[in-house]
C-alpha cells in the first residue's frame, strides 16, 4: 500500500472507530508506528482535522466526514449484502477486494445510519446451495481465467464432460480464446473460443481440469457482445412427473437444478424439468421412490423400469 492510500485508509478508519492508536494502525497497515506518526503529521498538514488523546490515540475533529456521501440505511444494505454476494461467488481476489469496499462504506455512514444497516443486516443470511468442494474448484479457476480474459491470453485445459456421456467422448483437452464468464443455472461458464470446434463453445469452470494460461494471445472476433449473446442451454428433453401431496413440500425444500416448475394439481404436485439425457434424472426420480410418477417421455419410464429389475435382483 502506497502512502497515498495508505493516509486515506487512516482516515476512514478513524472516521469508522472513533478512536485509533498508533500501534494499532501500525499492526493493521504493516508499517512502523513512526510511519504512521509521519502520515498523521501529512494528514494535520493538509488540513484534516485529527486530533490527538496522549495515552489513547487519534481521533477525527466531531463533524468532519471525508468523503462527502450519504447513504440511507437501505442502500447501505444493498451495497453491503451486494458485497457479500462478491465475496461468495468471486475468486479471493476480488473476496478480498469487496470487504475493502464493505469497510469504506461503513466508514462514511453516520452513527445512526450505521446501526440501523446493521440492525437491518443482521436479519439477512446468505448461504451458498452448492456444494463447497465444487464452490473452491470455481474459485481457483476464476482468478487465472480473468486475467487471461484481460490480457487476451489462450488457455489451455482438460475438460471433463457430465458423467452421462458416452465413456470415448467424456474426456478431452482443449486450448480457447476466453472471451468472458457468465454465472447461470447455479454454475460459472467460460464463453470462449474452442480451436478444435473453430465456434464459440460455454465450459463449465467446475469441469476443468490442469487450467494454463499460455503466453499466445488473440483477438476477439468482431461483433461478439458478451452481454448481448444468449446463453447456450441445449437441455432439449422434457420431463414430467407427478409427486404425491406429502411430497410436494419436500420436493420444494430440496429443489433441483434441472427443474422448471413445481406447480399443485389436483393428485399432487406436477413437475416440469428440461435435461440433456434422461439419466440425469434417474438416480434423483429413484430417490422419491413410491411417492414420484413420471408421466414422460417414455424412454425415462423405461430406464426406470430397467434400473428397478436390477435392483430386485440385489435383494
Amino acid at each position: 500500500m502506497n502512502k497515498t492510500d495508505r493516509m486515506l485508509a487512516i482516515v476512514m478508519e478513524l472516521q469508522r472507530y472513533g478512536m485509533r492508536r498508533a500501534e494499532d494502525l501500525a499492526a493493521q497497515f504493516e508499517t512502523s508506528v513512526r510511519t504512521i506518526y509521519r502520515d498523521v503529521q501529512a494528514l494535520s498538514e493538509a488540513g484534516v482535522p485529527i486530533v490527538g488523546a496522549p495515552g489513547m490515540g487519534y481521533s477525527l475533529m466531531e463533524g468532519y466526514f471525508l468523503p462527502p456521501i450519504s447513504f440511507t440505511a437501505e442502500e447501505a444494505v444493498a451495497l453491503l449484502v451486494g458485497a457479500d454476494f462478491v465475496h461468495m461467488l468471486l475468486d479471493a481476489e476480488y473476496g478480498a477486494k469487496a470487504h475493502h469496499a464493505q469497510q469504506k462504506i461503513e466508514a462514511i455512514l453516520t452513527k445512526p445510519v450505521q446501526e440501523e444497516a446493521s440492525r437491518v443486516r443482521s436479519a439477512i443470511r446468505l448461504l451458498h446451495e452448492r456444494m463447497a468442494g465444487t464452490t473452491v474448484l470455481e474459485k481457483e479457476r476464476l482468478e487465472p481465467l480473468r486475467h487471461a480474459i484481460l490480457q487476451k491470453h489462450s488457455v489451455h485445459f482438460h475438460y471433463s464432460k457430465s458423467l452421462t456421456e458416452p465413456e470415448d467422448s467424456r474426456h478431452s483437452v482443449r486450448t480457447v480464446d476466453p472471451y468472458g464468464l457468465v454465472f447461470t443455472q447455479a454454475a460459472w461458464m467460460l464463453v470462449a473460443f474452442c480451436h478444435e470446434r473453430q465456434a464459440i463453445r460455454y465450459f463449465r469452470l467446475s469441469r476443468m481440469r490442469e487450467l494454463m494460461v499460455l503466453e499466445q494471445t488473440f483477438e476477439i472476433q468482431p461483433g461478439f457482445d458478451l452481454h448481448a449473446r444468449k446463453v447456450m442451454d441445449d437441455r432439449d428433453i422434457v420431463v414430467r412427473m407427478r409427486f404425491d401431496a406429502s411430497a410436494g413440500e419436500h420436493v420444494q425444500e430440496t429443489g433441483n437444478f434441472y427443474m422448471e416448475s413445481l406447480e399443485p394439481d389436483e393428485s399432487g404436485w406436477l413437475a416440469t424439468l428440461r435435461v440433456r439425457r434422461i439419466e440425469e434424472l434417474l438416480q434423483w426420480t429413484l430417490s422419491w421412490g413410491a411417492a414420484v410418477e413420471v408421466l414422460e417421455p417414455e424412454s425415462l419410464r423405461e430406464r426406470l423400469r430397467e434400473e428397478i429389475k436390477k435392483m430386485q435382483k440385489r435383494y
